[in-house]
């Protein structure tokens, strides 16, 4: 008989109880808004709060913004990295990277600095600002998002499927929307998710640019509520689950390969 792999369990069991115990705590927290049985009195004065709409619909708006600038910007490069010029494939992955070396802080003084004066006064107006918030966003996104499109470029035969898309007579714009994005589906759709997780949950930049964003709620909320900020808590960590939830989803289904019929 098979020995039972006593370690092997103890060291999942703990790791479990590791990550679970503190969320049940603010679970069992955030219930107990009413004295001496559970409820959900503070998920509901959270809801009925208009800034809580109002700030996660501004960000949820900005995320999608977000989102559609990194993926415009993001897959071509990392497509024509991939294609005709892989050696410069180390430069493209530091600056991605710079992120983590330039603090949001100094990112969003930065942004300040050069944009708060003419020629280019976006902080002038609420426009110029929310301009300025997804560029800053877009930045902070870059690590992964070009990681997620730069894993799903690794696992396809992207110059095979290029030179099979030009045999048909398919231009660059078809080859990238017909053949490369169905391709990157679940690649994109990873980096999209993880972008809108940081966008949500992101304080300094909106801080800063004086956005009506829902990270500056949420540190408001925790500075000056004791239940509501665990609700908020447990309700963020249920969206960034259900978020990947939604990848593992859609990942189950092969990558959209052989599109080229659609390239007729």
């Amino acid at each position: 008989m098979k020995k039972f792999p006593f370690w092997a369990w103890f060291w999942v069991v703990l790791g479990v109880l590791y990550l679970f115990l503190p969320l049940y705590g603010t679970l069992d927290f955030s219930l107990r808004m009413v004295r001496d049985q559970l409820s959900f009195a503070a998920y509901e004065v959270v809801l009925r709060d208009p800034k809580f709409a109002a700030t996660f619909s501004y960000s949820f708006i900005m995320a999608l913004w977000t989102i559609l600038a990194s993926t415009l910007l993001i897959v071509p490069t990392a497509y024509w990295v991939h294609l005709k010029l892989p050696q410069l494939r180390p430069l493209v992955e530091l600056v991605t990277l710079l992120v983590f070396v330039v603090p949001a802080i100094v990112l969003v003084f930065g942004l300040l600095r050069i944009y708060s004066r003419p020629p280019l006064a976006l902080t002038n107006s609420d426009l110029g600002a929310d301009i300025l918030l997804v560029a800053g966003y877009v930045c902070l996104s870059f690590p992964y998002m070009y990681r997620a499109v730069d894993t799903g470029l690794r696992a396809i035969d992207v110059r095979t499927l290029t030179e099979a898309a030009q045999s048909l007579g398919a231009n660059w714009l078809t080859i990238l929307l017909r053949v490369v994005l169905p391709n990157l589906r679940v690649a994109v759709l990873s980096g999209a998710f993880l972008t809108f997780a940081i966008v949500i949950g992101e304080y300094t930049l909106s801080v800063y640019l004086a956005r009506p964003a829902f990270g500056p709620y949420m540190q408001l909320l925790g500075r000056t509520r004791a239940y509501e900020p665990a609700a908020l808590a447990i309700m963020s960590l249920t969206l960034t689950w259900t978020c990947v939830g939604i990848i593992q989803l859609l990942g189950r289904g092969v990558p959209g390969q052989g599109q080229l019929a659609g390239t007729r």
